[in-house]
């Protein structure tokens, strides 16, 4: 979860869009995508020549030029072994101050490797003067780091969210195939790195879909690879999965739609928790759909109207009272334990 704006405003995104740090071009198109997230590249999609001095001012100027809106603005400097890691992160620290909100760590293996970052970006935010806490988002793509995820995720006040690296993560498992049933063949580390997201009060965000509607896709091809990614989403959201990487602006209508509940099934919730506090909790059977509601079945139901809210679906002072009564009463603030604190 991120917080912005001096706390008044607080994103978990249902959409984090990568692309080339080193292309001025991919940076104006991220600015203008319906996405909540973007995150700049410096490892894996920048080439060898643009390594360096190149990809930085790129960044640099992006983030001081560009109006990004509402995005969380995020860039992936190469991994912490690499000579290109502390002029990445010390370069972009200085030369954007305030101008993005995040960090996004490829490669961790443990706990060692936020706290180093954390106290690097200590030194720098107050060399710098920066006026706000720099996030950081860790990828967890190989099996070392799934062992050690729940320390990872607890490792600096800083973490915001940990993100799942399928295609690094399958090399090294020796899985080839990373587009079909991907659900399934790597269910335990979805759910496992979710799991351990959720009980750290942070966000979870889903692996790439690496297919594409190129120009010359047909119709047919296009309408399947779109029902595709929607559905590898929707599976991913019944995981735990609070959003998704997508690396095209064309994936972000289906993956903002697979983690935004619908406009029926928001109104639905938004009576029935009105109802539940109108009868004063406890166990009933909801008159208009037959539906069976106690505490727990009105926790889901919160959770999900939270994230309709981040979607201006509901009011927010509407969720913070119901959210703040059922916590007063059980002793157990969902929305905190989800990582989907009201604002």
């Amino acid at each position: 979860m991120f917080v912005l704006d001096q706390g008044s405003r607080i994103v978990v995104p249902r959409t984090e869009m990568t692309y080339p740090g080193h292309n001025m071009r991919m940076h104006e198109n991220a600015a203008s995508a319906p996405v909540d997230h973007v995150m700049a590249d410096l490892e894996d999609a920048c080439p060898y020549e643009f390594k360096g001095e190149p990809s930085r001012n790129t960044i640099m100027e992006a983030f001081n030029t560009l109006n990004y809106g509402e995005k969380v603005v995020t860039f992936r400097p190469n991994n912490i072994h690499s000579r290109f890691f502390l002029g990445d992160v010390e370069t972009i620290m200085r030369g954007a101050v305030d101008k993005f909100h995040g960090i996004i760590l490829p490669k961790v293996t443990g706990p060692e490797d936020v706290i180093y970052v954390s106290r690097l970006l200590d030194a720098l935010e107050l060399e710098a003067g920066w006026t706000t806490k720099v996030a950081i988002e860790t990828l967890i793509e190989t099996p070392e780091a799934m062992v050690n995820v729940s320390k990872i995720a607890t490792a600096s006040p800083r973490m915001a969210g940990l993100i799942f690296g399928i295609a690094d993560f399958a090399a090294v498992m020796g899985v080839v195939d990373v587009v079909e049933d991907q659900n399934k063949n790597f269910h335990y580390a979805k759910q496992h790195m979710a799991v351990a997201a959720k009980a750290a009060e942070l966000h979870a965000i889903d692996n790439v879909f690496f297919t594409l509607v190129r120009r010359d896709t047909s119709e047919e091809d296009a309408a399947k690879i779109n029902e595709d990614l929607l559905q590898k989403n929707v599976e991913a959201a019944n995981l735990g999965m609070d959003g998704t990487w997508i690396i095209h602006p064309q994936q972000a209508p289906m993956a903002n739609m697979a983690y935004t509940p619908s406009d029926s099934l928001t109104e639905y919730a938004s009576r029935l928790i009105d109802n539940y506090h109108e009868r004063g909790g406890g166990a009933f059977v909801f008159e208009e759909t037959g539906e069976f509601v106690d505490e727990a079945t009105a926790k889901g139901y919160l959770v999900l109207l939270a994230k309709a809210a981040q979607a201006g679906k509901v009011e927010s002072d509407w969720l913070s009272e119901h959210a703040a009564r059922h916590a007063e009463i059980t002793g157990y603030d969902v929305l905190r334990q989800a990582g989907r604190h009201v604002a």
